[in-house]
């Protein structure tokens, strides 16, 4: 049984859901799992893990700042155990930009810091158009109706694969 940490940072929930969604996964798979806010991670003794999932959402085309410094302050420590790190952005609903290898915000991000995580994979978001602020939303409706996607004031549009997710979670468990 290894005890597995999933960290995260999240901008509207999404990549908690998501993160929940894995623990259950892994615990099914007879290992222990923690989620922890990138908020609270001073909180957490990383050496008392066996493996370490990152997961980050997009805001406007980047990764939390918050993420790259745990990821700069702990790389040594994250290359030494078995690792995999996830991005969750509204662009991977589209099929050619749903893998690692041609989602731009995960390419990009990956260039920008100096680990290189054994395990990657890019989840569709959500869109909430009700619940974000009046800018947020404007904006959000702006790079949605430039990438052909949905623009409805009112529309919640969960682009998750959750069959997706759960493979990632098998996989994690058996790194």
């Amino acid at each position: 049984m290894a005890k597995i940490l999933i960290i995260y940072s999240t901008t509207d929930g999404q990549t908690r859901k998501i993160c929940d969604r894995l623990r259950e996964v892994i615990e099914q798979q007879s290992h222990r799992a923690t989620v922890i806010s990138i908020q609270d991670e001073a909180q957490v003794d990383l050496a008392s893990f066996d493996k370490v999932v990152i997961g980050a959402s997009i805001r406007y085309g980047k990764h939390s700042p918050r993420i790259i410094e745990f990821i700069e302050k702990n790389r040594n420590l994250l290359e030494n155990k078995p690792n995999a790190f996830f991005s969750v952005n509204v662009v991977a609903r589209k099929p050619e930009k749903s893998k690692p290898e041609k989602n731009p915000y995960l390419q990009k991000f990956l260039k920008r810091i100096s680990w290189k995580p054994r395990m990657l994979a890019v989840f569709a978001g959500k869109i909430d158009f009700p619940s974000y602020r009046f800018f947020d939303r404007l904006m959000i409706r702006l790079i949605m109706w430039i990438t052909k996607g949905p623009t409805d004031p009112k529309a919640i549009v969960e682009f998750t694969d959750w069959e997706q997710v759960d493979s990632f979670g098998r996989a994690v468990s058996a790194m």
